[in-house]
């Protein structure tokens, strides 16, 4: 058994590393915009699951199932505000800002799209954003390895959880580090197929299991122990402040730049209809085979993984049901889960540092050369941080949950109102997108600390009410801001225009 799980993941990432390495070949003399933007060349299908494998991560297969796990049924409603922000990320956001990425001087990161939006030469708003990148995806970058260490701790026995960490990051790094976007993408793409495979597969066999029986669910739903009698409520009698945190959570699909991005990596605005569909059926079934698997592996697992607060390993124990090479891999899906995102931003923050401070800010004159193997370093650097988090002993880097929801709200609560006005509201100004990122930040960053971590027994999700602040901010200090030059509504009126792409 243990020698067949070795044999599944090697395979695994050779194929993982084999890519990068091909991809490393191919764009060894491209520029900037090949390594961090893939010379917006994907098609419908790289385009939609990379952007789809990018969104879960391992939180997929473990933080949000063993969520639902540990605090019940009022967790689904994350799912279903998930796959509703999905399908309006697509439908609304994902055509225009194509449009409007290639119009605004053929833009290759968000912060950079939004300063060429207002054609403005000023660098605070890139700056500001590029500031925030780092700090996000940080940390979204360390809920990705803790993912992977958990997995290769369960696959390897023999080694630590920090070993496993090492190794995880190392593969990561190798790959991103070589061959940019397009290896990211096409990783992406592969990853993206065996995490749904992976998430349909489990739930049919849990159910086909000798060890469950329909008696043992109906039993570990109606337990009155404290903790575990919150299964005893349907998602939709959950309270208030459930719904309105799960449907928030859809709200940050607006501002995750590292979705955004496969948007503008598209290679026309025509791929993106394709892309959609495929997109939203993806979120669709992968949320709610994650839903599933938590309620039907609670049946088997629930006693043993709440005593010993190991919830997010639900999808890990329930591969025990598997012969040992396909559960290989499937434990392959785990780490591709976490790869497929922690590679995407990885790749972002260091775009977002090289184009966004370093060239127009530290070194005005560097080539494309200096700028592309700055990109890498900064990969390198991003990665050791995330590293010493995950690593750190702390309460707030011990969860996989916890990391991604605090970057996720970050995300949303600064980019994705700005996101949406500059796609379908001409009058928003420069000044107005600053007021809207700052005030959005502040307001995520101030709840989480003085709110939702107080001892009164309240939550809300911060991207809530960051959110909220933030289209305010940006609304009103547009209003009271001068109108836009008239270079800059023409840019909105090209952007719109039936037959650009």
């Amino acid at each position: 058994m243990f020698n067949a799980q070795i044999l599944a993941f090697v395979m695994y990432f050779l194929l993982i590393l084999g890519i990068g390495i091909v991809f490393f070949i191919k764009t060894k003399n491209g520029n900037e915009k090949d390594y961090f933007l893939g010379g917006r060349s994907m098609g419908p299908w790289v385009t939609a699951l990379s952007a789809q494998a990018s969104d879960m991560s391992g939180w997929l297969l473990m933080g949000f199932p063993g969520s639902i796990l540990a605090f019940g049924m009022g967790k689904v409603w994350i799912g279903i505000g998930l796959a509703l922000g999905t399908a309006l990320n697509w439908i609304l956001v994902a055509k225009r800002l194509r449009k409007f990425s290639a119009a605004a001087n053929d833009s290759i990161t968000i912060p950079q799209y939004l300063k060429n939006r207002f054609l403005e030469e000023g660098k605070a708003l890139q700056i500001i954003c590029a500031v925030i990148f780092l700090v996000c995806f940080t940390a979204y970058v360390a809920s990705s390895f803790l993912a992977g260490a958990k997995v290769f701790s369960k696959v390897l026995p023999q080694i630590s959880e920090n070993t496993g960490l090492i190794i995880f990051a190392l593969i990561i790094i190798a790959y991103t580090f070589l061959g940019g976007f397009k290896a990211v993408c096409w990783t992406d793409f592969f990853q993206g197929l065996m995490m749904l495979v992976a998430l349909l597969a489990v739930p049919i066999l849990i159910v086909k299991a000798p060890e469950f029986a329909a008696d043992k669910i109906t039993a570990a739903y109606t337990m009155q122990d404290g903790t575990q009698s919150i299964f005893n409520a349907n998602p939709f009698s959950a309270t208030w402040q459930d719904i309105v945190s799960g449907l928030g959570w859809g709200l940050g699909y607006f501002g995750m730049p590292h979705i955004l991005l496969r948007f503008m990596s598209a290679k026309d605005s025509k791929t993106i209809k394709k892309s959609a569909t495929i997109g939203i059926i993806w979120v669709v079934l992968s949320l709610g085979a994650a839903i599933a698997i938590a309620i039907l592996g609670r049946a088997l697992y629930a006693e043993e993984l709440l005593a010993n607060g190991m919830q997010e390993r639900i999808f890990i124990y329930c591969t025990n049901l598997f012969p040992a090479f396909i559960a290989g891999i499937l434990l392959s899906a785990v780490i591709a889960a976490a790869m497929s995102t922690a590679d995407s931003q990885l790749l972002v923050a260091s775009s977002s540092f090289t184009s966004d401070i370093y060239k127009p800010v530290i070194r005005k004159n560097a080539s494309d050369k200096e700028a592309l193997w700055v990109g890498r370093i900064v990969v390198l650097i991003i990665a050791v941080i995330a590293y010493f988090i995950a690593s750190s002993k702390s309460e707030a880097a011990s969860g996989i949950m916890n990391l991604v929801e605090n970057a996720w709200g970050g995300f949303g609560a600064s980019f994705g109102p700005v996101i949406i006005l500059s796609l379908f509201w001409k009058r928003l100004t420069y000044k107005g997108a600053i007021a809207g990122v700052v005030c959005g930040a502040l307001t995520d960053i101030l709840w989480l600390v003085f709110v939702n971590n107080a001892d009164n027994g309240f939550y809300l999700y911060e991207i809530v009410p960051g959110f909220i602040v933030g289209l305010i901010a940006a609304v009103v200090v547009t209003l009271i801001d001068k109108a836009p030059k008239q270079e800059v509504c023409d840019l909105y009126d090209k952007a719109v225009s039936a037959d650009f792409e």
